[in-house]
This record gives C-alpha cells, structure tokens and sequence, in this order.
C-alpha cells in the first residue's frame, strides 16, 4: 500500500519548483519595489516630503534583501548547497543596521521639520504607488510565507515578514498623504514619517537578530523535519501484528 501524506508535506522532488516559484516571486519583488523606490523617492524630494523619501529609501533596502535571498537560493537550486550561515547572518546584520541608519535620519529630519515648521507638499504619483503597494505587497507576503512553511525556509519568511512590514508602511504612507490634502497643515508630514519610524526599527531589529532568534527556538527547517516524522507515523498506521505460526492437523490449538 501506497505511503499517504499530508498536503503540507512536499517531498524533496517537488522542492525545485517551490524554489522556482519563489524566484519567480522575488523577480516581481524586485521589478516592482525599483518602481516603487523610484517613484517614491523622486516624488518626495520634488514635493519636499520626508514620508515619502522615506518610503523609497525602505525599498532600496528591501530590494538588497531580495538580491541576497535570491543568490541564497540560486546555490540550493544549482548546487544542492545552503548559503553559508555566516554570509546570510552578515547580509541581514547590514540590512539591520541600514534600516537603523534609516529611522535615525527620518527621526532627526522629522524633528527638524517640526522644529523649523517646514511644510510639504502633496504628491499624488507618491500617494498612488503606496496606495497600489499595499495589495501588492499583501499577495506576496501570503506566497512567500506559505511557501516558506513548505520548504521549512526561515530566510524567505523573514523576507516575507518584511513584504509584511512594508505594506502597514504603505498604509501609514497613504493615510499621511490624504490627511495631509484634506487638512493642508505644515506638521502631518513629519509627524507621519516619525509614525514611520516604529517599523522601521521593528524591521530592522528583526533583521539584526534573525539568526539569534532562531538559535532560541525552532528553526523552520527543524519544525518541517518535526512535521514529516509526525505525518509518517500518524499516515503509516500500527505496525501489523506477527502471524501466529499455522496449526499442523490433529495439533490442539490455545
């Protein structure tokens, strides 16, 4: 009898096409945050807004932690090889500490702004490529971390988790922009990117500790080994129980 297993459980055939498939994702990733970081960053600086500078200079970043997943998995897929832990560790340490850098500069920029009661202006090009960015990014938070869960892999959740970062960014970023053109006051700007400020240093507090954090608990790679002996032994079934031997004729049975 056929061995039957849970849908959650991919065999190793079937883990090239997940990594395909997450390459395909990551190439969307990357076409659409360069769109994003462009539009964002060149509508900021045109409008004066911090929240938007802001904004693009996210995606710059999370656009590097796409590269660096992407070349993790191109050495699993071409070689049978995992990323050397301690590069993987390096890469998300100088994310973590760009997004640091980041909230730094957003926080001195802000208060500055606020000190000197400098206003902005509305950008529309920035207000729709945030407003667009929130589906986006909800799609393909929800790919990568149920693939993620398939492959046991914790390099593409926590790049998921990062999707997920920056579409509650977007939304901080869109309802900025639209209080900031219904009520015109100098301050919304600022006060939106100090706003900002919290998830970027979640973001990359996340990075900065990734690995540590799963030195402290169960890797998914651990949990997906955990799952396959659990689903073998609950889909196998009892062991059959041993044949008595057969009763030769005029022998008494027990």
């Amino acid at each position: 009898m056929t061995e039957r297993l849970p849908p959650s459980f991919i065999p190793s055939p079937e883990r090239p096409s997940l990594i395909r498939e997450v390459f395909r994702l990551e190439w969307l990733t990357i076409g659409w945050m360069t769109v994003e970081a462009l539009v964002a960053i060149g509508a900021g600086i045109a409008a004066g807004s911090l929240v938007l500078v802001a904004f693009g200079l996210d995606s710059v970043i999370e656009l590097a932690s796409a590269g660096v997943l992407m070349w993790r998995l191109s050495v699993e897929l071409r070689r049978g090889q995992r990323f050397s832990e301690d590069a993987e560790r390096v890469a998300s340490r100088i994310g973590g500490a760009l997004l640091f850098a980041l909230a730094a500069y957003v926080t001195i920029a802000a208060l500055w702004h606020l000190w000197t009661r400098t206003g902005e202006e509305f950008s529309w090009p920035g207000f729709l490529v945030a407003l667009i960015a929130i589906p986006a990014m909800r799609y393909l938070a929800r790919r990568k971390i149920a693939i993620a869960e398939k492959i046991g892999s914790r390099a593409l959740r926590a790049d998921a988790m990062e999707a997920v970062t920056c579409g509650w960014l977007s939304f901080v970023v869109v309802v900025t922009l639209a209080a900031q053109w219904l009520v015109g006051a100098w301050w919304i700007d600022s006060v939106g990117s100090l706003a900002i400020v919290w998830l970027l240093v979640k973001e990359g507090r996340e990075a900065w500790l990734g690995d540590e954090c799963g030195s402290c608990c169960q890797t998914l790679e651990q949990k997906a080994e955990d799952k396959v002996i659990r689903s073998r032994a609950r889909y196998t079934g009892p062991a059959p129980a041993p044949e008595r031997p057969a009763a030769h004729v005029g022998e008494k049975t027990t």
